[in-house]
């Protein structure tokens, strides 16, 4: 069957004039940014078992809005609180800046909206945590669900940020433009390097309440028929990034090798060197025994990979219609 010709997109004068400012370029990269910010601000409040420093209320604060006197726990949770509501102010601004001035039919309307959808949601994950006492010394099974839930939550928004930004930088965006390709090679590799995150953020969770006098015990402790579960499951962060690094350093190698345009060959070499650089602070971090700040210094860099990673499978999938103007071959 012969497939029916779609206009080039220089030949669709909605879609080619109206483009995004560059202030509302600049503020979904800015957006995104803060967003990590807060992110390694909540890897602090865990790391320092804060996350009880305003007792179980949410979202006031001891039952309170002021603070007398507070502890150092308090106002370590109190900051990230404070930082999370301006990442949702930030998101419904970005939404509401970006349905004005995208035209139907831009990517960037579905991603936004899915951003706040999810800041919506890692707002409620962050309130039941705070509710059912899933902080501190908390080492229960369900604070460990309510974790994984949680940072696929923040990976998910993270991601949603991430290519609300690309898109409104991108002349890429438009569904009627254009076309999704190598799907199938990219979404394993995404899905991989989320699940070594969650997996990451409960060995973090066990090197916190559990924290061992030295290497040598930390790995007995793995294997030790009668630990708890979060000491169990903290072997499968290490298992599962080896595993995962093997198809995301293929995904950025066939990435590098398929295209010859400078920006996408310039972002899979950068996939290729952070996913080297996050091996090697997970190295350290089991080396030195999880100090707080190599957790912080070891999540940051697992954010900045998922950006890239988010950021390089939608320059890959997304293939302008048979115009002549622009193609991707597929990943083989």
């Amino acid at each position: 069957m012969q497939a029916t010709a779609v206009q080039p997109l220089a030949q669709t004068p909605a879609l080619a004039t109206q483009t995004p400012s560059t202030a509302l370029r600049r503020f979904a990269w800015l957006l995104l940014l803060y967003n990590v910010f807060v992110i390694l601000w909540g890897a602090v409040v865990r790391a320092t078992s804060s996350g009880d420093g305003c007792g179980s209320h949410w979202p006031l604060c001891n039952g309170t809005i002021l603070q007398h006197h507070p502890q150092a726990a308090t106002i370590i949770e109190m900051l990230h609180r404070m930082s999370s509501g301006v990442v949702l102010i930030g998101v419904i601004l970005l939404v509401a800046w970006t349905f004005r001035a995208v035209p139907r039919g831009h990517r960037a309307r579905i991603t936004t909206a899915a951003a706040t959808l999810l800041t919506l949601n890692e707002a409620f994950l962050g309130a039941m945590l705070v509710k059912l006492g899933y902080v501190d010394k908390n080492a229960s099974l369900g604070r460990t669900v309510f974790l994984a839930l949680h940072l696929t939550n923040t990976l998910l928004m993270v991601a949603a940020l991430a290519l609300s930004a690309e898109f409104l930088s991108s002349n890429l965006a438009s569904r009627h433009a254009t076309h999704m390709r190598n799907l199938g090679a990219t979404l394993p590799g995404l899905a991989a390097t989320l699940i070594v995150c969650v997996f990451g953020s409960l060995a973090a969770l066990s090197d916190t309440l559990f924290p061992a006098q030295d290497l040598s015990t930390a790995l007995l402790q793995d294997f030790a028929p009668h630990t708890n579960l979060l000491i169990r499951l903290r072997i499968l962060h290490p298992l599962s990034a080896l595993c995962a690094a093997v198809f995301i350093a293929w995904l950025a190698w066939r990435a590098v090798t398929i295209t010859d345009a400078p920006p996408q060959r310039r972002l899979a070499l950068a996939v290729i060197l952070l996913l080297g650089f996050q091996l090697a602070l997970g190295l350290a971090d089991v080396t030195l025994l999880a100090p707080v700040w190599m957790q912080v210094l070891h999540l940051l860099g697992a954010d900045l990979l998922w950006i890239a990673m988010v950021v390089l499978s939608a320059r890959l999938c997304l293939v302008r219609r048979e115009s002549g103007l622009y193609s991707l071959p597929r990943l083989h």
